[in-house]
C-alpha cells in the first residue's frame, strides 16, 4: 500500500509527500535486512564447526583425512582431544566423552564396544576403534544443521500491522466508493476528487507504525542490554512480553552446572576418614569433576590430607571405573580407591546386593553416588559418596518472579523423571512430570519434562507452540540450537556455545537466567509503548476518514487539502514516535494483543472525536470564515486533538496518572507551539486569528478530559 501510494503521489505530483513516504519505506527496509541476515549465521557456524580431521584406515594404511570424506563403514582411530569426526560404533577400547557441546550435560560419558560415540563430541580419556555409520550431516550434530535452517516462529508483530491496516483499507475503501458515488450525483467532477481520495488514502495507512514499533523496541534492546541481556532479533522483545511458557534446561541453568558432595555415608571408618581416603584418591591437577567436588568439600571441611605422602596415583581409565592411590601413614602402606559401586564392592569382596538399595534410593533423589575403599593388606568398603547438581542460589527466586508475572516455567532435561522431580521440588516448579519417549506426546500440562532426548526439545517447543503457547526456550549447546531458533524467545545463557548464540534471540552476558525477568519486563514495558501507539493510530485514522468524508456528505466541500494532511504526518506521527521512550509500567500478565479490542476501543474514542471536530467546524461557519480559513482551523482541530489524544490513551487510568517520559512532553508542547505559529501568522496554510486558535486548543483539551472519563470505563472492560 505505501508503494501505491508513492506512485500516486508522483503521478499527482506529490513530490513531497513521496519523499516522507519513502523515506520511512526504506528506513523499515534496511533495519529488516540487517536484523534478518544475522538469521543466517548460525548455519554458517554448524559448517564450519563440521570441518575437523581424522585418521582412517584406507589400503591397510592409517591416513589423515577431512571428516567430510568420511564415508559409512571406514574404521577411524579416535584418541585424547579428537573431536569426534562421525557418528560411530565403537569396535575396541574405550572411551571418556565430553557431550556438552551436544546435550549440555557437563559431566562426561563412558562409551565401551558397541556404544556410539557422537560426531561433534571430545575424547577426555582413552583411545578407541569405531566403524563410521553416519557422516555429515546424516550425524546427529549434522541433522541440527537442517533443522536450524528450518526453526523459525511466526512474527507476531507482523501479523498485527497486517491486521490493522487490512481493517483500515477496508473502511477506506468503502468511505471511497460512497464518496465518490455521491460526487456523481451531486456533479463534481472527477479530478477534483482525486486529490480528496488521496487525502483518504494517506490517513488511512499507518506509514510511521512499522518505523515507530522498530524504535520501540530498538529503544528497548538497549535498555536490556544494560541489564545484561543482548537481544539479537529485534521483534523477541515484543515475543517477550507476550511469553506465557519458559520451557528451561536443567543443567547449568536452574542447576549450577558443578557437581557437588552432599553428605557422605561413612561404613567403615568415620565420615572424617572417608572424606581424607576419597580426596588421596583424586587428583588436583584433574579436570574430572568428580576429583573436583571431594577435593573442594576436604578444603572446606579442614580435611585435606597430605597429598606428599601418596607413593604412586592412577588416574581414573572408562576400562576400570575407578582412581586408585598408594599412601604411606605412619610406616603403614594402604590402598585407597575410589569408583563405580559395583567395581568397588567387588574388590573389597562386598556383594553389591548389600549397598544396591541405598544407591538406588540415594540415585532417584538425584544423586550419583561413588564408592570409596581403603586397606593395608585387603580393601574395605569404607563408604559412599552421593554427588549432585544442585540450583543455583537464585532459581528458585527467578521461578516465582516468573509465576507473578504470569509464565508458567517448564523443566527440560535428560535425566530420570525422580532426579526432575526432586531438583523441581527445591526450585518450586510444581506440576506434572512426564518422561517422553516414543509412545507419549508431549502434553502442555507437563510442567516437567524428563528423560528429554536433545532432538526432543524443538518438538517440545512446536507443540507448545501449536497449543497456543507464546513459548521461551533457554539452552547452551548445539543440540538446542534448533529450539532456541524455534522458540519466539530463544535465549541463549551466558557460556553457550556460538551456535546457540546465533540461533537464540535473546543472549545473556551474566551467569543463569535471573536477567530473563528484567528482559520480560522490559518486554512489557515496550508492548505497552507499541500499544499506545497503535491505539492513538487506530483513532486518529477512524477519525480523519470518517470526519472528512461525513463533512464532505454536511457541506458539500472538503474541510482540509491534501496538504494540510501531509503537515499533519509531521506534526503528529514523528511526534508520535517519542512514545517510544514513554514513562510505563509493566503488567502482571503476558500480554497479547487483541485486535478486536483495539478496533471497538478506538472506534469509539474516535466516534467522539469525530463529534468534537463537527462542533469546531459549524463554529468556524458560524464565525463566518471563509473556506481557506476553515481548513487551517480543522487543521489545527486534527493536530491537537491528536496529541492530546496521545495524551489520554497512553495511560490505562486516567491522563494524569503518570507523567510522560520528558521527550514526549517536549515534543507535544513543541508541535502545540509550532502549530499555533504558523496557524495564527498564516505560514504554509491561510491564517487565522489567534484567538480562534486558543479556542481550538482549549476545547480540544477540554473534550479530551471529557473523552477520557469514557476511554476509562471501556478500557477496563476490554481489560486494556
Amino acid at each position: 500500500m505505501l508503494e501505491a501510494t508513492i506512485v500516486i503521489t508522483i503521478v499527482l505530483d506529490k513530490l513531497l509527500d513521496t519523499y516522507i513516504i519513502a523515506f520511512l519505506l526504506v528506513f523499515n527496509a534496511i533495519v529488516s535486512f540487517f536484523q534478518e541476515s544475522k538469521a543466517e549465521n548460525a548455519v554458517e557456524l554448524l559448517k564450519q564447526k563440521l570441518s575437523v580431521r581424522a585418521r582412517v584406515l584406507r589400503s591397510n594404511e592409517w591416513k589423515q583425512v577431512e571428516a567430510r570424506v568420511l564415508v559409512p563403514g571406514d574404521v577411524i582411530d579416535i584418541r585424547l582431544g579428537d573431536v569426534v569426526p562421525a557418528d560411530s560404533v565403537i569396535i575396541s577400547g574405550s572411551l571418556e566423552i565430553d557431550e556438552s557441546a551436544l546435550t549440555g550435560e557437563s559431566v562426561t560419558v563412558t562409551k565401551e564396544k558397541q556404544d556410539i560415540a557422537y560426531s561433534g563430541s571430545i575424547v577426555k580419556r582413552g583411545e578407541a576403534l569405531a566403524i563410521v555409520y553416519k557422516t555429515r550431516s546424516a550425524t546427529y550434530f549434522g541433522k541440527t544443521t537442517t533443522l536450524v535452517q528450518s526453526a523459525g516462529s511466526k512474527s507476531h508483530i507482523e501479523s498485527l500491522i497486517f491486521s490493522i491496516v487490512r481493517d483500515l483499507i477496508i473502511l477506506d475503501v468503502l468511505l471511497v466508493m460512497i464518496t465518490a458515488v455521491y460526487s456523481y450525483f451531486i456533479h463534481i467532477p472527477i479530478p477534483n476528487i482525486i486529490p480528496f481520495i488521496l487525502v483518504l488514502l494517506i490517513a488511512s495507512i499507518p506509514v510511521a507504525l512499522p518505523a515507530t514499533f522498530t524504535i520501540a523496541m530498538a529503544y528497548g534492546a538497549l535498555d536490556i542490554s544494560k541489564k545484561g541481556a543482548l537481544v539479537t532479533r529485534l521483534s523477541a522483545i515484543e515475543d517477550a512480553a507476550s511469553m506465557d511458557v519458559l520451557c528451561s534446561d536443567k543443567t547449568g541453568t536452574i542447576t549450577k552446572n558443578h557437581l557437588t558432595v552432599s553428605d557422605p555415608i561413612a561404613l567403615k571408618a568415620t565420615q572424617e576418614e572417608l572424606i581424607k581416603y576419597a580426596a588421596y584418591a583424586s587428583e588436583v591437577q584433574s579436570d574430572d569433576p568428580i576429583d573436583k567436588a571431594v577435593l573442594e568439600l576436604a578444603r572446606s571441611r579442614n580435611l585435606m590430607p597430605d597429598l606428599s605422602l601418596r607413593s604412586s596415583f592412577v588416574p581414573f581409565d572408562p576400562s576400570t571405573k575407578r582412581t586408585e592411590a598408594t599412601i604411606s601413614i605412619n610406616g603403614r602402606t594402604m590402598k585407597v580407591a575410589k569408583g563405580a559401586p559395583q567395581i568397588i564392592s567387588e574388590i573389597c569382596g562386598v556383594r553389591y546386593e548389600e549397598i544396591m538399595d541405598r544407591v538406588t534410593e540415594l540415585a532417584k533423589r538425584g544423586y550419583r553416588v561413588i564408592a570409596v575403599g581403603a586397606g593395608e593388606d585387603k580393601m574395605h568398603l569404607v563408604g559412599l559418596i552421593p554427588l549432585y547438581d544442585p540450583p543455583r542460589d537464585d532459581s528458585r527466586q527467578l521461578i516465582s518472579d516468573l509465576k507473578n508475572l504470569g509464565v508458567s516455567v517448564k523443566m527440560v532435561t535428560g535425566d530420570n523423571a525422580p532426579i526432575a522431580e526432586e531438583i523441581a521440588r527445591q526450585v518450586g516448579i510444581e506440576g506434572k512430570a512426564c518422561s517422553v519417549n516414543r509412545d507419549q506426546k508431549f502434553s502442555e500440562e507437563c510442567a516437567i519434562y524428563a528423560e528429554v532426548f536433545p532432538e526432543d526439545k524443538f518438538s517440545i517447543v512446536k507443540a507448545l507452540q501449536q497449543a497456543g503457547h507464546v513459548t521461551g526456550m533457554t539452552g547452551d549447546g548445539v543440540n538446542d540450537a534448533p529450539a532456541l531458533k524455534q522458540a519466539e524467545v530463544g535465549i541463549a545463557v551466558s557460556n553457550a556455545t556460538d551456535i546457540a548464540k546465533a540461533s537464540a534471540s535473546i543472549v545473556l552476558t551474566h551467569e543463569g537466567i535471573s536477567d530473563i525477568v528484567e528482559a520480560v519486563k522490559e518486554g512489557r514495558k515496550i508492548f505497552q509503548r507499541m500499544l499506545t501507539y497503535t491505539l492513538n493510530k487506530i483513532v486518529k485514522t477512524i477519525q480523519v476518514v470518517i470526519f472528512l468524508t461525513a463533512s464532505f456528505f454536511a457541506v458539500r466541500y472538503f474541510v482540509t487539502t491534501p496538504f494540510d494532511i501531509i503537515l499533519l504526518l509531521f506534526a503528529n506521527d514523528f511526534v508520535t514516535m517519542s512514545i517510544a521512550t514513554d514513562n510505563v509500567r509493566y503488567s502482571n500478565k503476558p500480554e497479547k494483543w487483541n485486535v478486536k479490542a483495539l478496533v471497538v476501543t478506538s472506534s469509539l474514542i474516535a466516534a467522539l472525536l469525530v463529534v468534537e471536530g463537527f462542533i469546531i467546524l459549524y463554529l468556524g461557519i458560524y464565525l463566518h470564515f471563509s473556506r481557506d480559513m476553515i481548513h487551517t482551523l480543522i487543521f489545527d482541530m486534527l493536530v491537537f486533538s491528536g496529541l492530546f489524544n496521545v495524551f489520554m490513551v497512553r495511560e490505562r487510568r486516567r491522563f494524569w496518572h503518570s507523567r510522560p517520559s520528558h521527550y514526549l512532553l517536549v515534543s507535544i508542547v513543541g508541535d502545540i507551539v509550532g502549530i499555533s505559529l504558523i496557524s495564527a501568522l498564516g505560514i504554509l496554510v491561510t491564517g487565522i486569528p489567534a484567538y480562534s486558535v486558543l479556542m481550538v486548543l482549549g476545547f480540544t483539551f477540554a473534550w479530551m478530559a471529557f473523552v477520557d472519563t469514557i476511554k476509562n470505563y471501556v478500557f477496563r472492560i476490554y481489560g486494556l
